[in-house]
């Protein structure tokens, strides 16, 4: 609830501080004397439009502040917390506005954009006036009235729907793109296929294009090979046709191996040295005859040229096409017959959403049938109970009806329009509560609705309620002041107002006076109670000092508070 209200420098108001409690507050003062100007600062605090027009003449700014204490885990702490705001000891809220029109706002000692007062006001505060009946204005207010007055039997049936819903519009959304691009879908699948049988057709092997890049430099200088590869040869077993009788290295390293073999008994150091151009001398006849069975291959097969260089052209085409080398080519391959199962299976899911899609359907409209059915049981309940309400703020002719009619479409809320309906007398049809009611009616209204729900509902835990007794007296304005006091046994309730009737209802009256030293004029707020609240009643009576409206005054908080 709010705590306190804070106040400088609002219009006529030089410095205010409101004390608020539980239960009912009212508030009151002479004519001018700036009542108004409580629930301005207040419109102020929970984001309302700044006008320099409100500052007090002289003054440099108005601030207003309020402290506000909620439980743990309340939406109006949730946001302020994500606004930066210290919530440890209680919300601090405070908006000022310069005389320059600059307005600014913090929130638990942070500044904050006035728009997140605005936000955390849906939690704390609902405000009814003349001027001010967002809540009957929106027919989806009306919707959330009934919706949150029907309890767990709307409840039920509504999550119901908007899961239904929330499943087939996900089921539509996909099934509409899926369809939309099923001709993209069709040319990339096509694409992928001619390069997969391009790829099939030519069978390409992983590494192919290194190996045979080494075939065809080999091939195309065979001769070369096949001369360097005999001279060596020679060189090491010596050639056959050799006119001078050189000998090869096979031949030296035995000779040198025999002329060593001869003596090396006699030195061991010998006998080593022999032993390694034995070595050579294995080693080269090994190489010898390497390069032998080099040269039986080495024939030079025009023909296979020419395959591998026209299966190099082949592949070149498909490199060039899908990849820099082979194993890249290959890869591709494998992400493309990846990529064409999965266009080729959206057929399937394109058809598997089509008949989600119907049974989903089938699904929301019986769902919505039963949320509708819910809303009208609870329609009918609550209707009574508003007009049972009306009954004591002086519209006991007057009839209101809770209207469920079907919007001919299906929305996130179902498909119903919920519409409160005031009908102003015997005989006359129902309209929309806006139309049909003037603007003290529409503040009963509301009045009505909240103590009808104020047991069943969560509301927001402060009302704020300016002049809702306008065009009341007599019997039916203690009536009105009874309602309040219904409604503030479940919740905070702050009123303005200007009769005694419904004054005297209440757990604290405060009470807004004007000074007047020739020069500036100034209103303060103070509390009033035993034979000061009696005098304060007794001049909204009309008859301030006598005997007569003091004993009246008592004689209405007798009968307030039996």
């Amino acid at each position: 609830m709010i705590e306190e209200i804070r106040i400088r420098d609002l219009g006529v108001i030089d410095e205010a501080v409101l004390p608020l409690h539980a239960g009912l507050t009212v508030l009151s003062g002479e004519t001018g004397a700036g009542k108004t100007m409580v629930v301005t600062g207040l419109g102020l605090l929970l984001g309302g439009r700044g006008d320099s027009g409100l500052v007090r003449s002289g003054a440099g700014r108005t601030v207003v502040e309020g402290v506000i204490s909620l439980p743990d885990g309340h939406p109006a702490l949730a946001r302020a917390a994500d606004a930066g705001a210290d919530v440890s000891d209680g919300l601090v809220l405070v908006r000022s506005v310069a005389a320059d029109g600059r307005s600014r706002a913090h929130v638990g000692g942070r500044a904050a954009p006035v728009g997140v007062l605005a936000e955390i006001a849906e939690h704390l505060v609902a405000v009814h006036g003349q001027a001010d009946q967002w809540r009957l204005r929106r027919t989806d207010e009306h919707r959330e009235v009934l919706d949150v007055y029907g309890g767990a039997a709307v409840a039920g049936p509504l999550a119901t729907y908007r899961a239904l819903h929330a499943e087939l519009t996900a089921a539509e959304d996909e099934l509409a793109s899926l369809r939309a691009a099923a001709a993209e879908r069709a040319r990339e699948a096509e694409t992928l296929r001619i390069g997969l049988e391009r790829i099939e057709a030519l069978d390409p092997q992983p590494g192919e294009d290194a190996a045979l890049r080494a075939e065809s430099e080999r091939l195309g200088h065979a001769e070369e090979l096949r001369a360097a590869a005999g001279g060596a040869h020679d060189a090491l077993a010596g050639a056959d046709d050799a006119l001078d009788g050189a000998p090869g290295v096979l031949e030296a390293l035995a000779d040198a191996s025999s002329r060593i073999a001869t003596a090396a008994h006699n030195d061991p150091a010998l006998a080593a040295l022999g032993t390694r151009v034995d070595e050579l001398r294995y080693l080269a006849a090994d190489v010898a005859a390497d390069l032998g069975s080099y040269l039986a291959d080495a024939d030079v097969d025009p023909a296979r040229l020419d395959q591998v260089e026209q299966r190099r052209a082949a592949l070149t085409e498909l490199t060039r096409l899908y990849g820099p080398g082979v194993d890249d080519v290959l890869e591709w391959g494998r992400r493309a017959a990846a990529r064409v199962t999965d266009l080729e299976g959206t057929g399937d899911r394109i058809g598997e959403l089509e008949s989600a899609t119907v049974a989903l359907a089938t699904a929301r409209a019986e769902a919505a049938e039963a949320l509708s059915a819910a809303r009208r049981a609870a329609a009918e309940v609550l209707g009574a109970r508003i007009t049972t309400e009306l009954g004591h703020l002086a519209m006991g002719s007057a009839t209101v009806t809770v209207a469920v009619e079907d919007a001919g479409r299906f929305g996130p809320d179902g498909v119903d329009v919920v519409e409160v309906r005031l009908a102003a007398g015997p005989g006359t049809t129902p309209r929309s509560v806006t139309k049909a009611a003037s603007g003290g009616e529409l503040s009963r209204v509301m009045l009505a609705i909240e103590v009808a729900t104020a047991q069943e509902t969560a509301s927001v835990p402060t009302f704020v309620f300016d002049e809702v007794d306008a065009g009341v007296g007599g019997r039916a304005a203690l009536d009105v002041g009874a309602r309040l006091a219904e409604l503030a046994r479940h919740a905070q309730v702050v009123v303005v107002t200007h009769l005694a009737q419904v004054a005297a209802h209440a757990d604290r009256h405060l009470v807004v006076e004007k000074s007047d030293d020739g020069q500036v004029t100034r209103s303060m707020v103070h509390e009033v109670s035993g034979e000061d609240r009696v005098a304060e009643l007794a001049r909204m009576l009309g008859g301030s000092g006598t005997d007569a409206a003091l004993d009246h005054a008592r004689d209405l908080m007798a009968r307030a508070r039996p």
